[in-house]
């Protein structure tokens, strides 16, 4: 009679139930470990990261809100890196206008073509004895077989600045 049809019928109803209850109950299970490897600020940075993505994921890269986020973050800094982060922000906008602003994992980062290309780490979000200024490998600076890609800040003076300067430029080049 109409066997065939029936069949067919249970032996997929069958096969889509288990995979998707057995399947659900394994992620959920995966999800709800947390990881203890990770100290309190690599969590907030790691949270502020995925906060920047959903941003600027909704926000389009826009330059206008990556320079206020660049700003807010530098504002919300202490002392003397707040001071070094002004005049290295400065300092990357004249050197290389081509850069967007914007923030990585809460600290400001220069990008191009959504890709970071530098940015400036706080001495006193990590309890460091220096800042740093740093360089992704989009950055061009290369130099042999061994160049640096981050730099340790513990003021800015004439001669620093000229330097960050021309590296920026190398490295946008």
């Amino acid at each position: 009679m109409n066997q065939g049809n029936s069949t067919t019928k249970k032996d997929t109803q069958k096969s889509a139930t288990p995979a998707l209850a057995g399947g659900a109950r394994k992620s959920a299970t995966a999800i709800s470990k947390t990881s203890k490897g990770f100290t309190d600020e690599e969590r907030a940075a790691m949270k502020a990261r995925a906060q920047e993505l959903k941003a600027e994921a909704r926000a389009n890269k826009d330059k206008a809100e990556g320079e206020s986020a660049v700003l807010a973050a530098i504002a919300a800094m202490q002392g003397p890196d707040r001071a070094m982060a002004k005049r290295l922000h400065a300092i990357i906008k004249a050197s290389a206008p081509a850069l967007s602003p914007k923030t990585w994992y809460g600290m400001p980062a220069y990008a191009k073509d959504g890709k970071v290309v530098c940015f400036f780490q706080s001495a006193q979000k990590f309890t460091t004895r220096y800042a740093t200024l740093g360089f992704s490998d989009t950055a061009n600076l290369d130099e042999g077989a061994l160049w640096p890609t981050a730099f340790a800040l513990k003021e800015l003076t004439a001669t620093e600045e000229a330097r960050i300067s021309a590296l920026v430029k190398k490295a946008v080049s």
